[in-house]
C-alpha cells in the first residue's frame, strides 16, 4: 500500500478526468472481456468490437452492458477520491435453487454444482489501484453535487467531468495547484492497457472451465483511512466476511483473500500512472477442478 497521500499523486484537471476516463474505460473492457473467456454467458452473445487498438469482446445483453456501466461509474467515483486499494471482479459458483440467483448469471444453468457451495468465490480478478493518481476535490465536488439533487455520487461525478472538460472550467485558478504534476503521455497510456488487455486473455484462455451457471460481482477494498459509501441512495454492500482484508473490524484476513492460486498479469505504468493486474483462483474452485478429475479417473477405470 502506498503511503502517499492523494494530494501527493494528484494531477492538473484535464489529466485527471481524461486518465480516469480512459482507466474507466479499460475497466468496463477488462469486465466485458472476463464474461466472455470465462463462460460466463454464451459467447455467441457477446460482438467483436476494437479498444485501445486492440480485438475486444462486449455482450450484447442491454441489461449486461447497464449493469457493467453504471457499476464502472460508481468505482469511478470511490476512485477518484484516492481511498481504494484494490477493485476486484469477483465470479462466484451458482446459488441453489432455493436462493435468489443474480439476474447476470448465465441462463445456461440455474442448478448449483453438487460438489461447491452455491456463491462460493471461484476467481478474483484483481487491480491493485493504491498508487493510481486522483484528483480529490473533483470526488468531493460531485458528492456535493450529489447531496443537493436526486444524482447519485456516480451520475454526479459523470457531470462534473463534462463541467472539467468545459474550457472555461479549465481556466479557473482552482486548476493552478496542480499545474506541477508531470505530463502525461496517453500513447504510452493506450500501449499499457492494450498489453494489459493481452495478457489477461491469454491467462484466462489457459484457465481451468468454472462450473455452468456462474455468476459474478465488482467490489472494491478501501485503504485503511477511506469512509465506508454508505451515503443515501446506497450502490455499495459490505461485501461477506470471507472477502474482508485484516484491520476491517478483524484482525484476521477473509479466507477466500489470496486463493490457493495466484496468476500475475502485468503491471501497468505509465508516467504518473501505475497499478498491478493479477488473478486468483479459490479454494472451491481447486475443490471442484479435483472432484472431476477424480471422477474422470473413476468413469476410465
Amino acid at each position: 500500500m502506498s503511503d502517499q497521500s492523494p494530494n501527493e499523486n494528484s494531477l492538473p484537471l484535464d489529466h485527471s478526468h481524461t486518465l480516469l476516463t480512459s482507466f474507466s474505460s479499460f475497466l468496463t473492457i477488462s469486465i466485458h472481456n472476463i464474461l466472455f473467456y470465462r463462460h460466463l454467458y454464451p459467447q455467441p452473445t457477446f460482438l467483436s468490437a476494437k479498444a485501445f487498438n486492440l480485438p475486444v469482446h462486449q455482450s450484447r445483453h442491454p441489461k449486461v452492458c447497464a449493469w457493467i456501466t453504471d457499476a464502472v461509474s460508481a468505482v469511478s467515483a470511490q476512485l477518484a477520491t484516492g481511498k481504494v486499494s484494490l477493485i476486484a471482479v469477483v465470479i462466484h459458483s451458482p446459488f441453489t435453487s432455493s436462493s435468489s440467483s443474480s439476474s447476470f448469471s448465465s441462463s445456461s444453468s440455474s442448478s448449483s454444482s453438487p460438489h461447491i457451495p452455491g456463491g462460493a468465490v471461484l476467481e478474483r480478478y484483481i487491480f491493485d489501484v493504491s498508487r493510481f493518481p486522483t484528483w480529490p476535490a473533483a470526488a468531493a465536488t460531485a458528492a456535493a453535487a450529489a447531496a443537493s439533487s436526486k444524482k447519485t455520487p456516480a451520475e454526479s461525478m459523470r457531470v462534473h467531468g463534462d463541467r472539467i472538460m468545459a474550457k472555461e472550467f479549465r481556466q479557473e485558478k482552482a486548476r493552478d495547484d496542480y499545474l506541477d504534476s508531470d505530463s502525461i503521455n496517453f500513447v504510452d497510456v493506450d500501449e499499457q492497457f492494450r498489453a494489459c488487455l493481452r495478457r489477461a486473455a491469454h491467462a484466462m484462455e489457459g484457465m481451468d472451465p468454472l462450473p455452468e451457471g456462474c455468476g459474478f460481482t465488482v467490489a472494491v477494498e478501501l485503504k485503511k483511512e477511506g469512509e465506508a459509501p454508505i451515503a443515501h441512495p446506497q450502490e455499495w454492500i459490505p461485501s461477506q466476511p470471507n472477502l474482508q482484508p485484516a484491520g476491517s473490524g478483524t484482525s484476521v484476513q477473509g479466507q477466500d483473500k489470496g486463493g490457493v492460486k495466484t496468476t500475475a498479469v502485468r503491471s501497468v505504468e505509465a508516467g504518473p500512472l501505475f497499478f498491478e493486474c493479477w488473478v486468483e483462483e479459490g479454494e472451491a474452485k481447486d475443490a471442484f477442478i479435483r472432484q472431476q478429475q477424480l471422477e474422470g479417473g473413476t468413469q476410465e477405470s
